[in-house]
């Protein structure tokens, strides 16, 4: 049995006491922690006996070999929760591209959707008229100027777009429908929004049609008539606004007049409003351009017909005969010309005209609506005219 002094005993102390200075550290403290334990061992176990001193001291080792020990259960979470992470493979690229396939498409899609990527997704695209050959073509809205743009021949159609929902059961609109499918004209149903930008939010009545361009005829396709019945064309000298000219035609085509020529220069074009205006009827009979009516009118006189000219009711006095249009009794070929809105003819096309029409007044008249709208006032001209023609066999 191994004894030692108190001599022994303080250096022994000492000793173990010089790791107070040192860091702190795993290893130091299981070491410090180990040598504690031989001390303690080589101590004896029982405290009674022991010197004061070397009491509080071996109080004081154990108080600081117990705060040095290392946490068991932290170190020991700590490790596992790394092993775990080691132990999750990490799949190759080919292998996780691969495993993708194997995915329904409607899981992934609600996957999209749950991770926000459903934003990046392409949107919808909206039903739009073809693009191709765009500047060719134009779109037609309403009922009426759909039908004829299609019966009549006259332009190429190539989509027929349609309301979809109630609309779409009206027999109007069934009547599109069946005319463009005998056509081979594709038939495609698009919500109502699509149709208000299609035809800028005119009144379309749920279909557009998509065709080429309506152009004014030329000159050198005028049918050539004869005197039995005596023919009346109607001429037009700068109408701007395609409101009238859309009204001018649909009368025109009602009464049953032969023909209509128009100045390219000064008028509106023979646009999808023109037709919508005039109910369809700009796509059933022909309108001619000329560049230059003043030459053509000079031709009609070289070939025995008559140029009548219109006037207010407050006409100036002027060397050519003014007559109200209720006592003119057509006997020839005529040509009713009609000015533009506003200013009305010039003084180059009135030198050419052989008789000024005008339409008396049913009261006095207040300053400022001395006069009718052009369209209406070329309504009742022609219905006056037409109506004085000898009647035939």
């Amino acid at each position: 049995m191994w004894l030692f002094t108190p001599a022994h005993q303080h250096r022994m102390l000492l000793v173990c006491t010089r790791g107070l200075n040192q860091p702190a550290s795993v290893t130091g403290a299981v070491s410090l922690f180990a040598s504690y334990h031989k001390t303690d061992n080589l101590l004896c176990s029982d405290d009674s006996g022991i010197n004061p001193v070397v009491r509080r001291r071996r109080s004081v080792l154990k108080s600081f070999s117990i705060q040095n020990k290392p946490d068991v259960s932290d170190w020991e979470r700590s490790s596992v929760g790394k092993a775990k992470r080691m132990e999750k493979p990490v799949l190759p690229k080919e292998i996780q591209k691969r495993d993708q396939f194997r995915v329904s498409s409607e899981l992934r899609k609600l996957s999209l959707e749950d991770s926000g990527e459903k934003e990046r997704l392409p949107p919808k695209q909206r039903s739009t008229p073809d693009s191709k050959k765009s500047d060719n073509y134009e779109i037609l809205f309403g009922i009426a100027p759909c039908v004829l743009a299609l019966t009549q021949g006259r332009r190429k159609a190539r989509k027929l777009f349609v309301k979809d929902g109630e609309t779409s059961n009206r027999a109007s609109v069934i009547k599109v429908c069946e005319e463009a499918h005998q056509r081979g004209v594709q038939v495609q149903r698009v919500s109502k929004k699509d149709l208000d930008i299609m035809c800028a939010g005119r009144v379309h009545q749920g279909v557009c049609l998509q065709a080429s361009r309506l152009n004014y005829l030329t000159k050198d396709s005028t049918p050539k008539t004869g005197n039995d019945p005596i023919p009346l064309w109607l001429v037009l000298a700068g109408v701007q606004d395609p409101m009238n000219l859309g009204a001018i035609l649909r009368s025109a085509y009602f009464l049953g007049v032969d023909g209509v020529a128009s100045s390219l220069r000064s008028s509106c074009p023979l646009s999808p409003v023109v037709s919508k205006a005039s109910s369809g009827a700009m796509e059933a009979i022909g309108v001619y351009g000329y560049e230059n009516l003043e030459d053509m009118l000079k031709l009609k006189l070289a070939q025995g017909w008559q140029v009548v000219g219109t006037v207010g009711a407050e006409a100036p006095e002027c060397q050519i005969p003014v007559t109200q249009c209720s006592d003119f009794k057509m006997t020839r070929p005529t040509l009713l010309l009609m000015g533009g809105e506003g200013e009305g003819l010039s003084q180059k096309l009135l030198s050419l005209c052989q008789t000024l029409l005008t339409i008396p007044a049913g009261r006095e008249l207040y300053p400022g609506i001395e006069s009718l709208n052009v369209s209406v006032a070329t309504a009742i001209l022609l219905h006056s005219l037409l109506s004085s023609r000898k009647p035939t066999r």
